[in-house]
């Protein structure tokens, strides 16, 4: 549920905001005495569904509650520190709706979303980018008729599926586009298919494979696996599918995450490879780029051009030239990005 803000308590942006209240789920008990951890939640979350969802003030919450005003002021920051509270904005900052209008327009787009920067630290960027994402996200989810949804890994879809509202849609399935095993055998630490399933409580089909062999013909013993071409079929017939864009060059996540060596990074970048989609790298013009470690991949194929919607999700500076070379290629209908970057695909561009 949003409602807006209205007395500008300093626990959110203030007027102009939307709050996603979770409402509280068990009775009030003895306020007098010193609650539990978890019956102190109980109370911040039913303090906080009393301002913003019923309208109550904060005198009027005290009284219902018998404790003081500052104690209401204390337990409706909680609720918003411990996320019960959750602050989507209304209106859309102009220079944003420009470089999102510009952009579709350059790119055929369907979708495009830009969020403001200011003087964002990387993790205040990545905090705005997945809430943004996570709308998205909801707006696909939502959906009553049954749909089948892909889904790539990656920090910043991960990311985005932590900031998702619980949508109980059970009637929906969530397909790994990308293999769920990590290289030392554990299971991979950006799964976005898992985390989505249990938000909305619905069936999900991981891939049954690591993201890179280590040989080209395990790679293919994988891929004829028959749980791999159940999943794959599944995929095929996606209703829409979200996507992590990454960059390629020295330290990037494939290399961080131990998937492919400093040299192998170093051989896709002499052959032109600026970003990667599902773990499959593409150069300046979109073009998928032929490699010995790309011949070690599992993850399914992307269409271009998509049949379905195909949303990227990718922010900063250091991934503009994956997010336009990904636009190039005609691999996206939409995208979910920041101003800065952007900014830098349209200069580049």
């Amino acid at each position: 549920m949003r409602v807006r803000d209205r007395e500008g308590l300093g626990t959110g942006p203030g007027a102009g905001t939307l709050h996603s209240i979770h409402p509280p789920v068990s009775p009030l008990r003895d306020c007098t005495a010193v609650p539990r951890s978890q019956e102190k939640l109980d109370i911040a979350a039913r303090a906080a569904w009393m301002y913003y969802v019923a309208g109550k003030t904060q005198h009027q919450i005290a009284e219902a509650l018998a404790v003081s005003r500052p104690v209401v002021q204390r337990l409706i920051a909680l609720a918003v520190d411990k996320q019960l509270v959750r602050v989507r904005i209304e209106h859309r900052v102009a220079d944003c709706l420009s470089l999102a209008d510009a952009i579709s327009k350059r790119f055929g787009l369907s979708l495009c979303e830009v969020i403001p920067c200011d003087d964002d630290q990387d993790e205040d960027l990545k905090k705005k980018l997945a809430v943004a994402s996570a709308d998205v996200l909801e707006r696909f989810l939502i959906s009553e008729t049954p749909i089948v949804v892909n889904v790539s890994s990656g920090r910043t879809l991960k990311a985005a599926a932590i900031e998702l509202s619980s949508i109980l849609r059970p009637q929906h399935r969530l397909v790994s586009m990308v293999g769920t095993i990590a290289q030392d055998g554990s299971s991979n630490p950006y799964d976005v298919a898992t985390l989505i399933s249990e938000k909305i409580a619905c069936k999900r089909f991981l891939m049954p494979a690591p993201l890179m062999a280590d040989t080209e013909e395990e790679s293919r013993h994988w891929c004829s696996h028959r749980l791999y071409q159940v999943v794959e079929r599944l995929s095929a017939n996606a209703d829409v599918s979200f996507i992590g864009i990454g960059h390629v060059g020295p330290d990037c996540p494939q290399e961080a995450d131990g998937f492919i060596n400093r040299a192998e990074v170093e051989d896709l970048m002499s052959r032109g490879a600026v970003g990667e989609l599902l773990g499959r790298s593409i150069d300046a013009s979109g073009k998928t780029v032929d490699a010995p470690c790309q011949r070690r991949l599992t993850s399914i194929h992307l269409q271009s051009p998509p049949r379905t919607p195909t949303i990227g999700f990718a922010g900063g500076t250091l991934k503009h030239a994956a997010v336009l070379a990904a636009l190039k290629g005609g691999w996206l209908t939409g995208l979910v990005t920041d101003e800065r970057c952007a900014q830098a695909v349209l200069g580049a561009a």
